[in-house]
């Protein structure tokens, strides 16, 4: 982060701690009178419910054990990866990528706290002025917020480490030339992030239900979500960012000096080995953390601002927790089995089909998910309300958890090696070029999102009729309680979840590692591995599998993104239902105001769309920018004589202006988001209903949009690389061209679009209760006038991300002498 970022951080920063309290000294005189919020949120006695004769408190007790085995689970399989074999050559290369990546993590996490600044200031603003809890209670919600950011950071530090111990195993096992350890080896570090990222967001959860007094908890839980949320979407944009600025440097690489992929001379490739870490690693992992932690305050905050009786509240709130329990187990137990089987089919072939595993263990996941969820529903709700609605609320679970599977088969329809759309894009490119092929992407993405819109619209549909049938007596809008179960639901295999697309950017490290190790090159390197090792080397058939399995892994990251992207819109759904049931007094006045006939409303459902486009275009702009950089610095100093790999100092030197233009992407992006949530929540609050609204429903289109096509574009490559053979033919740079416009499309802009979603509206849920508060007692005026000042700064940053980040030309490359001059003498 250069001197001057900083200074202008810490100035906004220190201007709101100032200035923010004098302005709202009105609204801290008397209490909220609009509803109660947060205030509200009181968990009630857990001790109230029995199920088989076991106490709601002592059954979720037992759930903090499940974690525990769900996190040693994590662990022991960190362990095994660890202790694999692998060649020297390989561990060098991993832990270069660990170092760098350790590097970018510290940098990105000095940031992270300096942006908490600004959120903790709301954060003590609203608890503290607006509600007058006392400083302890305040403090203890700040806590919870550095403990949500703990939480997204070290899952995404746990993530990078345990991948690249994977990533070296993977290539070295690849060298016996047989296919089950290709496979196993990243799903296993998959699946140990998964159960930890899940096992770690439920105890925390757990612990804050269990252990914190009622009237404390609710706020909490919000301390906690905003605080991974904030997180998360720091991570993943700047992740986004760096990853394809790295991408992008090193696959033109390919085109400009017709070398080979991940060629060990361009020192574009350890940076985009360490962005295969930060964006599709690091960003993933913080973002599953915080999206099953955000749909569970979702989930809670509606049943305690919607669910008239404390008894039933409790028996939604055991009756959930057991839920996300049993999935742990529903998750690893599926695992194990689908493993048992995979190893018993695939332990001694020389080829399979990557993809046919990991689609089995998401659909036995799902099955198994399923049944559990009935038959405990059955025994811990059997006479929740008439009697029936054990059943009608694990169906409407069923849809979101049939969602988790059924998306990831419509997603390969459009994004895998063997789909007819990706073919039809090499196809177009043979005789079209780069142009053509970029327009068949554009038509992929385009479908993908209308059959994945439909498919969410009736799996929705089918929980709002379940809702009709007997939940309303005992709730207010039992369809948004409805919505909130789906999005639970999509993350009923969150532990697979995670794992399946973690897995790709294993795979993909795995044969970066391959090129930069050179262990071909090695002398009497099989001799030395068949005397330490016991087997024969085949080095044509790993790099075939290495290549193969990255078209698998390819194919799986695209599938868990739009996952992640529907709980996000579906799950805020339930929370703007909480702010709406906060601005109506229990949606008792107001009504009308949400309608198309409240100009405010409509002209909020209309800005929600500019945002979207705005911030699609800012985190293509930051990258665009970084890898014009990265690709001037390449150019200028690759060395392809005389030389088997690139110096560490111009690797370091790439890996520095990634992380520059990330953090400069992220820092703008941030702080326009969180200005424009403050300046429109203080416009009017149902102009922000619409907003709120506007960003989900645009940003789900967007996204899956986004990442399919970027998906497709990615997998054509691979289809001319590793089916047809034809790297370095002009089809060849026709899809890598394409790469390198989806590249933005599917790990920046679409993937952020998340955590950035889930953020506004839980960050919108105080900004919009202060603004109510400030006008009640302070008049329009005010909220206005500070709405115009919170619009301008962030129009401020709206326009650093746009003209303050172009590329400008005339800037003379860095070299380093002999080695810029043999680059361009090439």
């Amino acid at each position: 982060m250069n001197g001057k970022l900083l200074a202008t951080l810490l100035v906004l920063a220190l201007t709101m701690l100032v200035a923010a309290p004098t302005v709202l000294a009105q609204a801290s005189a008397a209490p909220a009178q609009h509803g109660g919020g947060e205030a509200s949120l009181k968990i009630p006695d857990l001790a109230q419910v029995h199920v088989a004769g076991v106490g709601g408190r002592t059954l979720l007790t037992v759930g903090l054990g499940v974690c525990v085995l769900g996190l040693v689970f994590g662990l022991v399989i960190f362990n095994q990866l660890k202790n694999l074999p692998v060649h020297a050559s390989m561990r060098e290369i991993s832990e270069l990528i660990y170092e760098t990546c350790k590097t970018y993590l510290i940098t990105q996490g000095k940031f992270i706290l300096l942006l908490e600044v600004f959120i903790g200031t709301i954060i003590v603003l609203y608890f503290g002025f607006l509600l007058h809890f006392e400083a302890t209670r305040v403090l203890i919600i700040l806590l919870f917020s550095l403990i949500g950011i703990a939480g997204s950071y070290g899952v995404a530090w746990f993530g990078i480490r345990i991948n690249t111990f994977a990533n070296s195993r993977t290539a070295f096992a690849s060298l016996r030339g047989q296919a089950y350890p290709v496979y196993a080896i990243p799903l296993k570090a998959g699946m140990s992030i998964g159960m930890l990222l899940i096992s770690v967001e439920l105890f925390l959860m757990l612990c804050i239900l269990l252990f914190i007094p009622g009237d404390y908890a609710g706020p909490c839980f919000i301390g906690f979500a905003i605080g991974e949320s904030l997180g998360a979407a720091a991570l993943r944009i700047a992740g986004g960012i760096f990853t394809k600025i790295a991408d992008i440097g090193s696959d033109l690489m390919k085109i400009v000096f017709n070398i080979k992929e991940d060629d060990a001379r361009n020192p574009g490739v350890i940076a985009d080995c360490t962005g295969d870490n930060a964006g599709d690693s690091v960003g993933p992992s913080a973002d599953g953390f915080e999206t099953y932690g955000v749909t569970g305050v979702a989930l809670i905050s509606f049943i305690l601002l919607a669910v008239r009786e404390p008894a039933v509240q409790v028996q939604l709130l055991v009756w959930i927790f057991t839920m996300r329990i049993l999935m742990i187990v529903a998750s690893g137990g599926s695992y194990l089995i689908n493993e048992a089987i995979t190893r018993a089919r695939y332990a001694t072939v020389a080829r399979m089909n990557f993809e046919t595993p990991l689609t089995s263990l998401v659909w036995l996941t799902s099955i198994v998910s399923v049944v559990m969820t009935y038959a405990a529903s059955y025994v811990l709700i059997p006479n929740l309300g008439d009697g029936s609605l054990w059943w009608k609320l694990s169906t409407v679970i069923t849809c979101g958890t049939l969602a988790g599977a059924i998306i990831p088969e419509l997603v390969k329809i459009f994004t895998s090696t063997g789909s007819s759309h990706v073919r039809e894009i090499v196809t177009a490119s043979r005789e079209g070029g780069a142009s053509l092929n970029v327009l068949s992407g554009f038509v992929a993405g385009n479908f993908s999102a209308y059959w994945l819109g439909i498919t969410i619209v009736v799996l929705m549909g089918i929980a709002f009729l379940v809702s009709t049938l007997g939940l309303g007596a005992l709730m207010v809008a039992p369809a948004v309680f409805a919505f909130g179960l789906v999005a639970f639901g999509f993350l009923g295999m969150g532990p697979v979840t995670i794992a399946v697309d973690s897995y790709g950017p294993v795979t993909d490290n795995a044969q970066s590692v391959y090129e930069l190790s050179v262990i071909e090159t090695i002398p009497n390197v099989a001799a030395q591995i068949r005397r330490e090792h016991g087997f024969d080397v085949k080095f044509e058939n790993a790099k075939a599998l290495l290549e193969e399995n990255d078209g698998a892994g390819n194919t799986f990251k695209a599938t868990a993104k739009p996952v992640l992207i529907g709980t996000a819109v579906v799950g805020a759904t339930t929370m703007i239902f909480s702010i709406i049931v906060v601005l109506t007094s229990g949606l008792t006045q107001n009504l009308d105001k949400l309608s198309l006939l409240h100009p405010p409303f409509l002209l909020g459902l209309i800005t929600g769309g500019a945002v979207i486009y705005w911030f699609t275009g800012a985190a293509t702009q930051a990258v665009s920018t970084g890898a014009y950089r990265a690709v001037e610095f390449i150019k200028a100093n690759i060395r392809l004589e005389g030389t088997t790999k690139a110096s560490v100092s111009d690797s370091k030197k790439v890996v520095e202006i990634c992380t520059q233009y990330a953090q400069k992407g992220m820092f703008n992006i941030f702080l326009t988001v969180f200005f424009s949530t403050l300046a429109f929540a203080f416009l009017e609050p149902y102009f922000f209903i619409g907003y709120l609204i506007s960003i989900a429903l645009f940003g789900l289109y967007q996204a899956v949009f986004m990442a399919n096509a970027g998906g497709a574009w990615d997998n054509a490559k691979k289809i001319v690389e590793t089916e047809l053979k034809e790297k370095g033919s002009a089809l060849h740079a026709a899809t890598v061209v394409g790469d390198t416009v989806g590249d933005p499309f599917k790990d920046t802009s679409s993937v952020a679009m998340n955590p950035v979603i889930k953020f506004t509206t839980l960050f919108g849920l105080l900004a919009v209760e202060l603004a109510v508060s400030l006008t009640a007692t302070s008049g329009a005026a005010l909220s206005r006038t500070l709405s115009l000042v919170f619009f301008a700064l962030s129009m401020v940053f709206v326009w650093r991300s746009f003209y303050g980040m172009r590329i400008k030309g005339g800037e003379p490359a860095v070299t380093h002498g002999a080695v810029g001059a043999v680059a361009r003498s090439k």
